[in-house]
């Protein structure tokens, strides 16, 4: 079992945790990610790690309230315990050698974002951290990014938060403006990742997106995170979850992701009526 230490509301819909597993602090890294399950009957689920301390043990993770199993994981609260936390899974960022890098995240893609920024600011690079959000109320780690960022550039669809506009308006004003990065590394939402490399393209600057489709087992073993790249199958899970984003067949992705919207609605509806239940036989 491994307890909650720490849990906090960023916005409405996106809680971090702190979970208490030594091993998995021990060896995560930057770009990596675990599956846990909150109790005996739930379904696995991969989360990025967002954050670890080796010295005290334990591990950050953030996630958005989407579906029932996240619905389940916010219920719980500090003192609580998840019945697994498996991991550091998929293989981390490579940053070495790079000298100056935008970062570019969306919503809540900025909680994997935000380890990639510390672990390259740590390792003396020029950081320029590009993040956008709806608006206000949703942004998420900000003066986290602003501690590991030399150039932060928020962004807002409805000017609430920073500048208005897309991200892709931000990271091209600055690669006009005479930038040179070695690299762009994008993690959001499919649709911005397929944009954000489609710019790139444009320029010749190498780009890596986070992917993270359905996973089950995290070994390669089920398929369900297979992804086209390059005119090849690759397993998010084994072969990523970073890839060459102008190589990710995103309209693909894109279908697949839409395959489960329906049962993901119902799951996360009957699990709120059961939470729900369960709140006022308590009551």
């Amino acid at each position: 079992m491994f307890k909650i230490v720490k849990k906090e509301s960023l916005n409405p819909t996106v809680t971090r945790m702190w979970i208490e597993a030594p091993r998995v602090a021990k060896k995560a890294q930057a770009g990596q990610f675990i599956i846990l399950r909150v109790d005996e009957q739930g379904e696995r689920m991969p989360l990025t790690v967002a954050d670890c301390d080796p010295t005290a043990g334990t591990v950050s993770v953030i996630f958005q309230i989407v579906g029932a199993t996240t619905q389940k994981l916010n219920a719980l609260n500090e003192g609580d315990c998840l019945q697994d936390f498996v991991g550091p899974l998929g293989r981390a960022t490579e940053t070495e050698g790079l000298k100056k890098v935008a970062v570019v995240g969306g919503g809540v893609g900025c909680a994997i974002a935000y380890p990639v920024a510390k672990k390259l600011y740590g390792q003396g690079c020029e950081v320029h951290a590009i993040v956008g959000f709806r608006n206000r109320d949703l942004v998420i780690l900000e003066e986290a990014f602003r501690a590991v960022s030399h150039r932060y550039e928020l962004m807002s669809d409805d000017g609430s938060a920073g500048k208005k506009g897309l991200v892709t308006d931000a990271l091209k004003a600055l690669i006009e403006s005479g930038e040179q990065y070695d690299e762009v590394i994008a993690i959001g939402p499919l649709i911005m990742m397929k944009f954000v490399s489609a710019l790139t393209k444009e320029y010749g600057i190498k780009t890596i997106v986070s992917m993270n489709p359905v996973m089950i087992d995290g070994t390669g073993m089920c398929g369900g995170c297979r992804l086209s790249v390059g005119g090849e199958v690759k397993f998010a899970c084994v072969d990523g979850p970073e890839f060459d984003g102008h190589l990710v067949d995103f309209d693909e992705a894109m279908e697949r992701a839409a395959m489960y919207r329906d049962t993901e609605r119902h799951a996360y509806e009957d699990t709120c009526n059961l939470l729900k239940k369960g709140d006022e036989a308590h009551g």
